[in-house]
């Protein structure tokens, strides 16, 4: 019994010190990476987006959506700066992720965090946009197509997930994290001090076969991931994916605008076969740009081909005047 009351003395220390550690690793977080745009006001909570681009609005508005683990700050490190220069770009920190609250019970899922985007994006005034979703993202633009098309103009998608895998297999934590008992206590002590060590080592494994840049994690803003709600939310998203995708899949022959997917056929997180060319066959006039030798971060590895891609498709939809 003295040995039980040992090891279970020891484990109730353990708990509180990493809780503890949680507590100030989140607050320095927080310190560190502070809000970069403005906040919109929905019921029930706010979303948090980041805007760049010409004061007269530009040429179109682009929305970037950002994919699992990630935030606002990974598709404009990668892409903002240099659309801003022609365009309006609004990226999103989705529902629960960055510093966008966590809106509804069903916040999980791509159709609900979509309808949340739409209310935000209209409430500053974008009634029609080009939207770019990442990997989870794919799925999340890919519904806004579907369900909200007075909104969107065109579609690239990047890496998309968006047709039920095999065995529906995700990493090992998401599922217990996704719990909600197991999961508040997991990300309460557990996540953010082994999250600490594992931020660049997880980096790299997103970007191979290309080498995460040097400075990736900072500039997109990664840590903001380890606070324990934003963990949670992440493990959720991931989770219920999949029997989000069973549903949509049937739907994308509904798909009515111009659609571009870029993808690696490096890719061994989102598999290009399964999803990019489902995609190209089932969304009419979709075209497929499959990038030899890239993995799953292809606005990174490729940045220059999706900004020429994100262009042509902004011509087409809306060709330029030639000046007189």
């Amino acid at each position: 019994m003295k040995i039980l009351a040992a090891l279970v003395a020891g484990l109730v220390l353990l708990l509180v010190a990493g809780a503890l550690a949680t507590w100030v690793i989140a607050r320095r977080i927080e310190a560190r990476y502070p809000p970069l745009g403005r906040f919109v006001e929905l019921d029930g909570g706010r979303l948090h987006l980041v805007e760049a681009g010409p004061a007269d609005g530009g040429r179109a508005t682009v929305v970037l959506l950002h994919g699992a683990s990630g935030n606002s700050a990974d598709p404009m490190a990668a892409l903002g700066a240099r659309l801003a220069a022609s365009f309006r770009v609004i990226a999103v920190d989705r529902p629960g992720h960055g510093w966008s609250d966590r809106i509804g019970s069903d916040a999980a899922s791509p159709a609900r965090q979509a309808a949340l985007i739409r209310e935000a994006l209209q409430r500053i005034g974008i009634e029609r946009a080009i939207v770019v979703g990442h990997s989870w993202a794919g799925a999340l633009a890919l519904n806004l197509a579907l369900d909200h098309p007075g909104l969107v103009t065109g579609l690239v998608l990047l890496a998309p997930v968006s047709h039920p895998w095999p065995g529906a297999a995700i990493a090992w934590y998401y599922t217990p994290t996704a719990a909600r008992a197991v999961g508040w206590l997991f990300t309460r002590t557990v996540a953010a001090p082994l999250g600490m060590m594992m931020l660049n080592p997880a980096a790299s494994a997103v970007f191979a076969p290309q080498p995460a840049p040097a400075d990736y994690v900072e500039a997109a803003r990664i840590p903001l991931l380890l606070r324990p709600n934003v963990f949670q939310a992440n493990a959720e998203d991931v989770a219920g994916l999949h029997a989000f995708v069973v549903g949509q899949s049937a739907r994308y022959g509904g798909v009515r605008v111009p659609t571009v997917i870029i993808s690696g056929d490096a890719d061994t997180i989102v598999w290009t076969n399964l999803h990019s060319r489902s995609l190209e066959r089932e969304i009419p006039g979709a075209k497929l740009i499959v990038l030899p030798g890239v993995g799953h971060m292809p606005h990174h590895a490729a940045a220059d081909l999706v900004l020429r891609e994100i262009e042509a498709l902004a011509e087409r939809i809306a060709p330029k005047i030639p000046s007189p």
